[in-house]
């Protein structure tokens, strides 16, 4: 696959890629706020890759904005909740928004039905799987018998694994190393997989690490941290599919 960059140069125009917003409080001159928010990362990657990026506050009726985007990236986030694909709350199930979680949902499947190219990274995989159907492991730790995907550590530290990619896949033809590896956070992770859905990566422990959307030109979740750290190809990727998208 090529990893060069999407040139809007070549036609006259940038592809806008929509951000689905986080909120978070902050104390900004003294006064506690809460704000809607990007990763500065997923902003710089994609400014970088020839595409403006669009913070989209998780709102009623957002959805309705699909139509005029050339992508979606689905960030990180707090965790969803469990009564969307049928579970009680787990004890370490923290921070659910529902109104945001349905708002988003509805925005991502307004999305896919559109064809437009959908990145969703971390939370944003695991809210794909539930849109189709699927469950997660509320504490995966329950499952794997470790701590490794989300280190306990007195800062903010990214677990480490080697990942095996599913050779015919998407995610392989953009991660082309010998040996690809995640840096990832998170506690939950994909458990029934959705229908419509395939699992094309997976970390050593067999915990789903990326999937995809069957059929569709470009809809790809992934399960580790893309854009905490250097590795600018996913958000690349999700540019030049908007670019082709928009052409």
């Amino acid at each position: 696959m090529n990893s060069a960059a999407y040139d809007p140069a070549r036609t006259g125009h940038r592809p806008v890629i929509g951000i689905c917003a986080r909120t978070a409080p902050v104390t900004l001159q003294g006064s506690d706020l809460v704000v809607s928010l990007a990763l500065q990362a997923h902003v710089a990657f994609l400014a970088e890759a020839g595409c403006t990026a669009l913070l989209l506050p998780l709102l009623p009726g957002a959805e309705s904005l699909a139509g005029r985007l050339d992508g979606l990236l689905v960030p990180g986030g707090p965790d969803l909740d469990p009564a969307l694909y049928g579970q009680e709350v787990h004890p370490a199930t923290h921070a659910v928004t529902p109104d945001a979680d349905r708002v988003e949902l509805a925005l991502v499947r307004a999305a896919l039905d559109a064809e437009l190219p959908v990145l969703a990274i971390c939370r944003g995989m695991q809210l794909l799987n539930v849109l189709h159907g699927g469950t997660l492991h509320q504490h995966l730790s329950d499952v794997t018998g470790h701590d490794g995907h989300r280190p306990r550590t007195a800062s903010f530290t990214l677990g480490r694994h080697p990942l095996k990619l599913r050779p015919d896949s998407r995610i392989a033809g953009i991660l082309t190393e010998a040996e690809p590896g995640t840096a990832c956070h998170h506690h939950q992770a994909v458990d029934r997989l959705g229908a419509g859905l395939t699992a094309t990566g997976w970390a050593e422990d067999g915990t789903v690490e990326a999937l995809e959307v069957a059929g569709h030109p470009f809809a790809v979740g992934v399960q580790w941290e893309s854009g905490q750290t250097a590795d600018k190809r996913l958000h690349h990727a999700l540019a030049r599919a908007a670019g082709y998208k928009k052409n």
